[in-house]
């Protein structure tokens, strides 16, 4: 007997057939059966077409009137036998962690035409989006990655996620790399955590343990770690685009008054154990920080996380040394290259 009631299908490979070929041979199965595309996004002035699908999971479902997306089970077709790891596809991480955890998910491989159970892989990616939203909550600094600048409202997305990490304690920097990878972020050693704002679509994948120096968390996680009023684990719905958690948007979640009591409550780490200082307690308000730091020549300076950071690593670059090395004329240096210079002969 089929798991399936009603079913929301994923063909994501259209190399053998079209999706609408794909629909017409499971129809006379599932009666009730709808068929996802990908969501591109708009650019920044282009007007939204009437009338819209729902958009969910950088996707599109073309529901019933009076049907809710929680009603479906799912059947993601894609992958190839050259990638077996669908740990690493973006887009069916995606629908796992989104898809009601009550309803069944199974893949197919089109090239093996192997179909398995997505349940267990589902668990392990809301495991470890748990383990990351702890990260995110121990975190002082935070990399704000712009992976977009065609997207509408990516602005105010930028000053939506400055404003929520600053009302909770942390510091935020806005880095513009592109596409990031691990070497590019490894130049950003004192960033606790990294967040990449950009169109569903565009999200990384989730990299191997040991590839990122720092994680990468989505614009939802932070959300979660920063915000206290958002729904607890298992209630609140996994947001993969950052407009989402705009104001405006039906899942936006204001942050509470400075008088709330949300903002008083004690945490515990879940990774060190450590005892959190409340929000409340913590030093925020003006972006820029006013506080010196004594230098042992009596000097004094700024304090910023960078320049902490600075001041613990045992190299912080070249000495100066102004005034202090004596002036010499140039004289003329070895030739030739690094593995056979002149004045070493031959060996």
């Amino acid at each position: 007997m089929s798991p399936f009631s009603s079913l929301a299908i994923f063909p994501i490979d259209d190399r053998d057939s079209s999706p609408e070929a794909l629909a017409m041979l499971l129809h006379p199965k599932y009666q009730d059966l709808i068929v996802s595309s990908p969501a591109l996004p708009l650019p920044s002035e282009s007007p939204s077409p009437e009338p819209k699908p729902l958009e969910c999971f950088g996707r599109h479902f073309p529901l019933a009137p009076g049907r809710c997306l929680e009603e479906y089970g799912a059947f993601y077709v894609g992958g190839s036998k050259a990638s077996p790891n669908s740990d690493l596809d973006p887009d069916l991480s995606r629908l796992l962690l989104g898809w009601a955890p009550g309803q069944p998910f199974f893949s197919c491989c089109p090239d093996t035409g192997q179909t398995q159970d997505e349940g267990v892989r589902a668990g392990r990616l809301r495991a470890r989006r748990r383990y990351l939203v702890e990260r995110a909550r121990d975190a002082r600094v935070v990399g704000l990655l712009a992976g977009t600048l065609g997207v509408a409202r990516h602005c105010e997305a930028l000053a939506h996620f400055r404003n929520l990490t600053r009302a909770a304690g942390k510091r935020s920097y806005v880095l513009a790399l592109g596409r990031p990878t691990p070497a590019k972020l490894a130049n950003f050693p004192e960033m606790d955590v990294f967040v990449l704002l950009a169109c569903p679509l565009g999200a990384l994948a989730p990299q191997p343990s040991g590839s990122f120096f720092r994680p990468v968390l989505t614009p939802c996680e932070l959300e979660a770690a920063c915000n206290p009023a958002w729904p607890p684990p298992g209630l609140a719905p996994y947001l993969t685009h950052y407009a989402d958690l705009l104001p405006g948007s039906p899942f936006h979640v204001p942050l509470p008054p400075p008088e709330s009591e949300l903002w008083d409550a004690p945490d515990v780490s879940l990774i060190s154990g450590e005892l959190r200082p409340p929000l409340a307690c913590r030093p925020l308000n003006d972006p820029g920080c006013s506080a010196l730091t004594p230098r042992p020549q009596l000097e004094l300076a700024e304090s910023s996380p960078a320049a902490s950071f600075l001041s613990f690593r045992s190299w912080q670059g070249l000495e100066l040394r102004l005034g202090q090395t004596p002036v010499t004329e140039a004289v003329s240096g070895r030739r030739g290259i690094a593995i056979a210079y002149e004045d070493e002969g031959s060996s």
